[in-house]
């Protein structure tokens, strides 16, 4: 699918550290990622789609894998793994303090069902097969307000081709933001992609959480500035 926003689909932006971690947190940080951290393919030997088989990323089997893309700090991701034990998350993070959050979370409520890859997510969903995922999502991304900085939004059109590669039929997209200029970018490159549907039927449908979508904490800190969220779902249209 064209699209005018291709050209730096490869180059990250954003903080990747913060504040340095406490001894406590990093001694877990350096007892734990290694055995939750997806071994990704490196950039200069990409792997072909099937290289990961996200299944069995996880010691019990699971029912279906949903992909979280940004999870900053991480509290959405570890609700999800717990109201469903039996599937299993995937999350991708490439700051480092909101990983080690995550990790601190996943240790105090003892949870299997989380697999992290600490980086930008689009070379591990590259390297995922075809039609393997049931849900994404992606909650509050940095909007990056001013227009010369467009180029560095997260939802592209080449994004979401991707996305449509790994989601099976039927799949949710899930999106959130409390940036209204970012959620007409996102409307229009998702409404104009032909693999996503928008299920909403009123203004409602977008103006509320669902009950089954937890809170973050940036929602949260938004709300209390007088900025209410936008949360857009869409389905993956069967392929033909």
């Amino acid at each position: 699918m064209a699209g005018a926003d291709r050209p730096d689909i490869d180059r990250l932006y954003g903080r990747r550290r913060g504040p340095r971690l406490r001894a406590g947190r990093q001694a877990l940080m350096d007892r734990l990622l290694p055995e939750l951290q997806i071994d990704v393919p490196a950039e200069s030997a990409p792997g072909a789609p099937g290289a990961i088989d996200p299944r069995a990323l996880f010691a019990a089997p699971v029912e279906d894998v949903w992909l979280e893309i940004g999870f900053g700090g991480g509290e959405h991701l570890a609700a999800q793994a717990a109201a469903h034990p039996d599937i299993g998350l995937i999350g991708c993070e490439p700051f480092v303090n909101g990983v080690a959050r995550l990790i601190a979370r996943i240790d105090e409520a003892g949870l299997a069902n989380i697999r992290l890859h600490p980086d930008d997510a689009r070379p591990l969903i590259a390297a995922l097969p075809g039609a393997c995922i049931g849900r994404v999502f992606i909650l509050f991304p940095d909007p990056w307000p001013k227009v010369r900085h467009h180029k560095r939004r997260l939802v592209t059109a080449a994004l979401l081709d991707a996305l449509a590669r790994v989601t099976a039929d039927g799949a949710e997209l899930r999106l959130a933001t409390d940036h209204h200029g970012y959620a007409r970018w996102m409307l229009a490159r998702l409404i104009a992609h032909p693999a996503f549907a928008w299920t909403a039927r009123r203004p409602g449908d977008w103006r509320a959480r669902p009950p089954d979508w937890p809170a973050t904490r940036y929602e949260t800190k938004a709300q209390a500035r007088g900025q209410p969220g936008i949360f857009l779902r869409f389905q993956r249209r069967a392929r033909a």
